[in-house]
């Protein structure tokens, strides 16, 4: 609630409400506490009532105010209100700061803080309290706040109002800083005989009243009127910086380097930080120009935030070219700030202010900063142009949102903070709202996602890091993530213009200097996510180029590599200014033109310009799920085509996860004449799908007769089926293409090789066809499997040759969970070559992924440190299920694992019970090479339990349903050892020719 005793007693609710408190009695008393908020006011200091009369107000007082708020403690009463909600406490803290910034010099800041401090008086102080002696230091306290701040408006080149302030001196004769003021207000703007006779009457005055002399401060204003000293104009100067400038070094270079170019232009979206980066550049000497009052054709600043000083006591004068026409208002306003004045007159009678100040500048060597230029752009570029002819020597800074576009101006482009210097931005300005706040690892990524969320802008950052009073930072973090800045980045500097007060404010700054036609394409833009090309703006939208190049100019859209992008925060603000029937036609506009582009590129992916056409898709993948999730809520037959479409995109380059949950929730519905998309759907919705579903997807396959639409949709539909679960697919299908049969032919190569005949030549033959094609993917799976069956035979020089060839072709696409298979491959076998160490890192580099954790597992127990190893085995398992298709192989393989790890530690019962899971586990999907690592497995164990000859039986049997022994496994390797010693060589040959024959249980 707010509360206003500067005045009649006024009572807000939090919807900016009046309360009634009731009558007389209940508003003095309620007065009287908020003169103390928050302490204890003695009963007898509470109007002189008897205790009953007193208790009686209360209850009235009680009833009206939220409960809990007035407090009976100890022999008074306390409300409980914090002192920033009551005006006589907001004034003071306000005045307080107003002097603190006029005794530092900062003449501006502090007349912005009085104005907005006098703005909260209505009226007579405690006006319900009639006779009140607490009225008395208030009404001292507001006249000194106007003392302050015509003391502040006297120090700016527009000076302060001289009729207001020759009232105030007529109500208080006496108050010789007033008179004093007076006096140097009519001398600065060329009266100085209406001056002196300031002084004459007051010197009477103070003779015939009080019997006494003019105070030392009022005579020595009056001497300095006698005898004046030649003064050079005073300029106007940059403001001195509170803070330090952050992560600007790129930009400070670039103006270094530009040091013998007269017009250098920053230019930037709003909350960029253009002011603050020309205050760094300008210096001590240079004249600092703001134009952002400068009224423009097509609108006038918003100053509702921050009251003008029509608004308070001492107001009625008007800022830096108000009040003139539109094309000499710049002109106008830049005098002021050189502290030119013609005649003592103000600037604004000046019959040619252009030819004003070129005579006035002259051959000076100067740097002018004109800053804000946005706001009268035509009007700023012509001054430029005028001075800069003019005045050889002067050179102009400027900041604005768009060029000024005249010849020889070079352009400082000021974008949002690199990722580093942002977190550090943020980092410092938190902390001076959160003492000790620092960032380090346990907050850096919500940090940084933070500072993503808002587009890197300082004056964001500053916002959100402000924010960190109310909230905490992960809260912070999940506001912004639901697309919450506006309400959240709304609190800022209370001295800072209005456009820098709030997020919403910067942008709608921009917005309102747009024309009609501009803010429609702005707002149609919106609908893209991630940003478009000229051609998907031109047909989703009908944005011709040149709007897009105005709307560049403007900043509200940055070119980058033949792409348009908009940055989060001005296109939420958009958005939110698109017509809802607008919307929904350019939402399904963009839904089909990014499915036409999917459909464009499918076949593309599976040919040697696949880079290319990864890389165009990537561009647009932030459309591309904008455009899925849509479709997703309100037209699934094309959500279901895009995910179809998209299909090898999703697998080369690493993003099927990103699709999961959209895929599963588009399986339930009708699929006539979507047979082939609800397959896709079905794969990609990867664990999400039931077994009905998948059941559904394999009879569907099964069932088409014509080739596919999009044939990587098998290749992810046989990766993620269970061999044997059913019939094979119509050969047709893939019928018709190239890298339709050489992904067949690798199809049937690998269920060979994992179904225990291993075999090169089926692999190289279609490693070779793959590579004619140019095709990454296929090249990178045959490449992969072939040095799998190097690396079994125990030739690991060939086997990491392949892996290093797959491994490129991988990166290059950026498939990289299909990378981390190859790494977890490959550091396996450095694992059966006794290079832990290297194992270990290729297994970090795929760390993520069960197998991944499944051989840091691994490297953990041969190392010894079995509870490391049963960490990383619980992530592993946590990573599969049972009955899941696209982790039975692992889980037969974790299980294991957690069976060898029970053995470690003596619970051979525990290990028993393992080992037979591992083996149900293996059963769901029975591949041969899978059921040889489980039996591995269970031939180490019988060897622990004194069964030496099934344990060799067991290494016999695997290495029959391999199809090969694997060399330099060292589990296998100590179990044969360990067999051998029991058996003897010859006994454990006979036992492990059984197992070949398959004689093992």
């Amino acid at each position: 609630m707010r509360f206003g005793i500067l005045g009649p007693l006024e009572v807000l609710d939090d919807d900016g409400s009046v309360v009634s408190v009731g009558g007389p009695k209940p508003r003095a008393l309620l007065t009287l506490l908020l003169l103390e908020p928050g302490h204890v006011v003695p009963v007898e200091r509470l109007g002189g009532e008897s205790p009953n009369a007193l208790q009686a107000q209360v209850s009235r007082l009680r009833k009206a105010l939220p409960g809990g708020l007035v407090e009976f403690v100890a022999g008074g009463y306390r409300i409980d209100v914090d002192p920033e909600d009551v005006d006589a406490h907001r004034f003071g803290a306000l005045a307080r700061e107003g002097r603190q910034r006029l005794t530092a010099g900062d003449g501006r800041g502090a007349a912005v803080v009085l104005r907005c401090a006098l703005a909260l008086w209505r009226g007579p102080a405690l006006a319900d309290l009639a006779g009140a002696a607490q009225a008395v230091p208030l009404e001292e306290a507001r006249l000194a706040a106007v003392e302050d701040l015509v003391e502040a408006e006297l120090g700016l080149a527009e000076g302060t109002p001289v009729g207001p302030l020759r009232r105030l001196v007529a109500e208080h004769p006496f108050r010789e800083r007033l008179r004093a003021q007076l006096m140097r207000a009519l001398h600065a703007g060329g009266r100085t005989a209406e001056a002196l006779a300031v002084f004459e009457e007051g010197r009477r005055l103070l003779a015939e009243e009080l019997g006494t002399d003019p105070s030392a401060e009022l005579s020595a204003v009056h001497l300095r009127l006698l005898r004046p000293e030649p003064t050079a104009p005073a300029r106007r100067r940059a403001p001195a910086p509170l803070t330090r400038l952050i992560g600007r070094g790129a930009e400070l270079e670039r103006i270094a380097a530009l040091r013998g170019a007269r017009l250098v232009t920053l230019v930037g979206p709003g909350g960029a930080g253009k002011t603050r980066l020309a205050v760094e550049v300008a210096g001590a000497d240079a004249c600092f120009a703001d134009l952002s009052a400068v009224p423009d054709r097509k609108t006038v600043p918003d100053r509702k935030t921050v009251p003008d000083r029509e608004a308070v006591p001492g107001g009625e004068a008007l800022s830096d070219g108000e009040g003139v026409p539109d094309g000499e208002a710049v002109p106008h306003a830049v005098a002021a700030a050189l502290g030119l004045r013609d005649g003592g007159l103000a600037p604004a009678a000046a019959s040619d202010p252009v030819r004003f100040i070129v005579n006035a500048v002259g051959e000076q060597e100067l740097l002018l900063v004109l800053d804000n230029c946005e706001q009268a752009l035509a009007a700023c570029a012509a001054l430029a142009r005028a001075l800069l002819a003019g005045c050889p020597r002067l050179t102009i800074l400027a900041t604005s949102r768009e060029p000024l576009g005249l010849t020889g101006e070079a352009l400082v482009p000021v974008g949002p903070l690199p990722a580093d210097p942002a977190v550090a931005l943020f980092a410092e300005r938190a902390a001076a709202v959160r003492p000790g706040f620092t960032v380090g690892p346990g907050n850096a990524a919500a940090v940084a996602g933070i500072c993503a969320l808002v587009d890197g802008l300082p004056l964001a950052i500053e916002l959100a890091a402000a924010r960190l009073r109310q909230l905490d930072l992960d809260e912070l973090a999940a506001r912004l993530a639901q697309h919450e800045h506006f309400a959240l980045l709304s609190r800022g500097d209370r001295t800072a213009a209005d456009r820098h007060r709030t997020l919403h404010a910067v942008v709608d700054w921009s917005w309102r200097l747009l024309g009609a036609g501009e803010r429609s394409a702005a707002a149609r833009f919106s609908v893209f996510a991630g940003g478009a090309s000229r051609a998907a703006a031109l047909a989703v939208c009908g944005i011709d180029e040149d709007t897009l190049a105005d709307l560049v100019d403007r900043s509200l859209l940055v070119a980058r590599d033949g792409r348009y992008r908009m940055l989060e925060t001005i296109l939420l603000f958009c958005r939110e200014r698109l017509p809802a029937g607008e919307r929904d036609r350019l939402q399904r506009a963009h839904a089909e033109h990014f499915l036409a582009l999917a459909r464009e590129a499918d076949p593309h992916l599976r040919r040697a310009e696949q880079l290319t056409w990864l890389a165009a898709l990537a561009a647009d993948h932030e459309n591309l799920m904008a455009a899925l999730r849509w479709s997703a809520a309100a037209d699934r037959p094309v959500a279901m085509r895009l995910t179809a479409a998209l299909a090898a995109y999703w697998w080369l380059a690493g993003r099927r996860h990103e699709v999961a949950p959209i895929a599963a929730a588009l399986l339930d519905g009708p699929i006539e004449g979507l047979e082939e998309e609800y397959v896709s759907c079905v794969v990609h919705a990867e664990s999400r799908a039931c077994a009905g579903h998948r059941r559904r997807a394999d009879e569907v396959m099964t069932a088409l007769d014509r080739p596919l639409r999009h044939p990587f949709g098998a290749a992810v539909w046989g990766m993620a089926r269970v061999p044997g679960a059913g019939p094979d697919p119509n050969p047709v299908i893939l019928a018709g293409d190239p890298w339709h049969q050489a992904l067949h032919d690798l199809g049937l190569a690998l269920l060979a090789v994992l179904g225990g005949h291993p075999g090169e030549a089926e692999l190289l033959d279609v490693l070779a066809r793959f590579r004619s094609l140019g095709e990454r993917w296929g090249i990178a799976q045959a490449l992969d499997w072939l040095a799998q069956l190097a690396s079994w035979r125990g030739d690991h020089a060939l086997a990491h040759e392949r892996w290093a060839a797959a491994l490129t072709a991988l990166e290059a696409l950026g498939a990289v969970r299909e990378a981390a298979d190859v790494l977890c491959r490959r550091a396996f076998d450095h694992l059966r070559q006794g290079d832990a160490a290297a194992a270990e890192s290729d297994f970090r580099r795929a760390t993520g992924s069960p197998a991944a954790e499944l051989g840091l597992a691994e490297v953990a127990r041969h190392r010894g440190d079995l509870p490391a190893a049963a960490a990383h085995l619980a992530r592993a398992g946590h990573g599969t299920r049972a009955g899941d298709p696209g982790t039975v192989y692992v889980r037969a393989s974790v299980l294991t694992a957690e069976a060898r790890l029970a053995e470690a530690e003596h619970r051979l019962a525990d290990a028993a019970r393992r080992h037979d899971e591992a083996w149900a586990a293996a059963q769901l999907a029975p591949l041969a090479s899978s059921l040889a690592d489980v039996l591995e497995g269970r031939a180490g164990h019988a060897v622990l339990t004194g069964d030496a000859r099934e344990a060799a039986r067991l290494l016999g049997r695997a290495t029959a349903l391999r199809g090969t022994a694997v060399a330099g496994d060292p589990d296998v390797s100590r179990t044969a050892a360990a067999a051998t010693e029991h058996l003897g060589a010859d006994g454990f040959a006979a036992a492990y020719a059984e197992g070949l024959r398959g004689d093992a249980r």
